[in-house]
This record gives C-alpha cells, structure tokens and sequence, in this order.
C-alpha cells in the first residue's frame, strides 16, 4: 500500500533528513539564551508535548489503575501483578498502537520516515524470523518484566518511608521541578551507560541485540538484551535518594518505557492534516542506529559534542564516526 502524498526520496541514503548539518538544541549552551530557554520551555512544557502527554497518563496511572502505596506496603503477588498487567498494557498499546498507524494503516505513508525500507521478514538474523515479532518479544518479555520490578520495588520503598517522599501539595515547586528534571537526569544516565555498552566486550554480548535495528521501529525502542534492560533501567533508582511523588516514578517508567517506543518510532513527527503535532523520533539517535560509534545520548544533553562523539548527519561527520569505530574495534 502506498501513501498519496509520499514524498521523493532525499537521497539513496535517506527517505528524510532535517537541514542539516543538525544545530544545537542542548538546553546547555553558554552564555545561557533566555529567549533560547523560554522557547523550550514553550515546546515541552506549555504545548500538548509527548512529555505533557507522558505526565497526564502517569496522573491518570496513578489515580486509576496503579496500586496506592498503602497497599504497597506490604508484597503480594495481586499489586505486583498489576502493576505488571498496567505496564504490560501501557506497552501494547503505545508500542503496538504507533506500529499499526505508521506501518500497518501507513496513516502517514514515508513522510518524515528517515528509512526508505520497511520492517525485515524472512531473516534469519531475527527470532521468528521477522523484525516486529522480534522487538515484541524482547519488549514485552525481558523488558516489561524488569521495568515491573524496579517500580513495584521503589513502590515498596516509598510506601515504607525507606525511599524520600513529596507531596503535590504542600511542595509544588519540587514537585513540578521534578518532572523538568526527571528527563534531564535520564539523557544523563542514558548517556553513561550507552557508553558503557558499547565497549566491544558488552557491545558484542549485549548491546548488539538492540543494534539489529539499524532500521528502527516503535517495537525496537525497548528492545534489548536483559542486561541492558537492567542498565538501562537503573535510571529509576534516582528515586530511592531524590525526594519524589509517585507521579514522578510512574511518569518516568512511561518515559523509559512505553516512550522508547516514541523516540523509535522511525519518523521525525505525527502528521495530522500536513501539520506535525507531536515530536516523535530524532534523526540525531537514527544516525546512531546507521553508524553506531556516535551520538549515544540524545539532543538535549550536550556530552556527545563535549566529548568528540557527535555526529551532525555530514558526509564529514560519516567518515570521522567511520574511522574512531574502525579505531575501536580494530584487534578485538
């Protein structure tokens, strides 16, 4: 099936690309530029953003369908069962909700698609041979199972005062300040333990799971062998020091979780009516997914450009990620 309005391809390369080479969206820039600063704050806080969408569905989580944390209090296997039937749920539907628009509907053909092709069948390097049943597998098995248990645990701290508490009420600016936080510090960790993983011995081990999706979809955002399932999910321990609210916990495993599947989508943004409604993926981790040795965080942190890995989506920029790869891996 294929898209009215699809548009030509840019190049051999890519369907999509943004101008490039990519500007510096970091939040981080010295001097600091108020205009800059309000503008952000703009975009992700004061519009309908997937981070406004992630909080409202963690209030809705909370108030709803979540176990409170006087029932968490004490372990039993009908509010840890929830808890994971909830996550399990959260991920099918995003996840699988994003696959059905993008690639089964094609709701927005290839614009904004920064890959010409479509999920891999009928390849022997996938479980199932299929790309899709793959990352569902993954997603769903090792990664719902261990975001399940890093939020029951921290439930349980919380519930039993050994993990620092904050109500909306009588704290509204931590409060509110946490969730402005809460990503920063995950593009933070994220990008340290990316790091880490791509150290030839994990890379080859571990994080080569993730890596078969060199052509990404929503189901690829979460998955990951279980070891980088627990490094990477290892962000959430944050709230067993921080002071937080339990919408701050249930806002962040959305973020890690169900909005990997956003980020991975494979398109830049939701169109609706020829007019982007909502950031989904960034051509600057797409890049990472092509040619691996380079931008392991994400845009709004400034440590890939501060440390020589950033990659702008130049020619230039190709060879130099080519050759500290070749550098990396040469004699292992």
């Amino acid at each position: 099936m294929t898209h009215d309005s699809d548009p030509k391809p840019i190049s051999k390369e890519w369907n999509y690309h943004p101008d490039l080479p990519l500007a510096d969206p970091s939040v981080f820039k010295w001097p600091p530029d108020p205009r800059f600063l309000g503008r952000w704050v703009l975009r992700n806080w004061l519009t309908l953003s997937e981070r406004v969408m992630m909080v409202v569905l963690a209030t809705l989580c909370w108030l709803l369908f979540y176990p409170s944390l006087e029932t968490a209090k004490t372990f039993a296997f009908g509010w840890v069962f929830q808890v994971w039937l909830v996550n399990l749920g959260l991920m099918i539907c995003i996840a699988g909700g994003l696959h059905w628009f993008f690639y089964v509907r094609r709701g927005q053909g290839k614009a904004l698609k920064f890959d010409h092709r479509e999920p891999a069948k009928g390849n022997s390097l996938w479980n199932f041979s299929n790309q899709v049943h793959d990352n569902m597998f993954w997603s769903l098995g090792s990664g719902v199972l261990q975001v399940t248990v890093f939020q029951v645990l921290i439930m349980w701290l919380m519930a039993n005062g050994y993990a620092p508490t904050i109500s909306l009420t009588s704290t509204p600016f931590l409060f509110i300040a946490g969730l402005v936080l809460l990503p920063i510090w995950s593009a933070f960790h994220f990008y340290w333990v990316h790091r880490l993983l791509h150290v030839p011995f994990l890379y080859k081990r571990v994080h080569a799971l993730h890596h078969r999706n060199v052509n990404i979809g929503p189901w690829s955002g979460l998955s990951m062998h279980p070891v980088e399932h627990l490094l990477y999910l290892s962000s959430l321990l944050i709230h067993c020091v921080i002071p937080s609210h339990p919408i701050h916990l249930f806002f962040h495993v959305i973020y890690l979780a169900p909005g990997a599947a956003m980020t991975h989508t494979g398109y830049e943004d939701l169109l609706i009516k020829d007019k982007r409604k909502l950031a989904l993926g960034t051509f600057y981790h797409q890049l990472h997914h092509r040619y691996y040795e380079c931008n392991y965080g994400n845009q709004e942190m400034p440590w890939d450009r501060w440390f020589g890995t950033f990659h702008d989506g130049s020619d230039e920029g190709t060879k130099e990620t080519r050759s500290r790869k070749k550098d990396m891996y040469s004699g292992v």
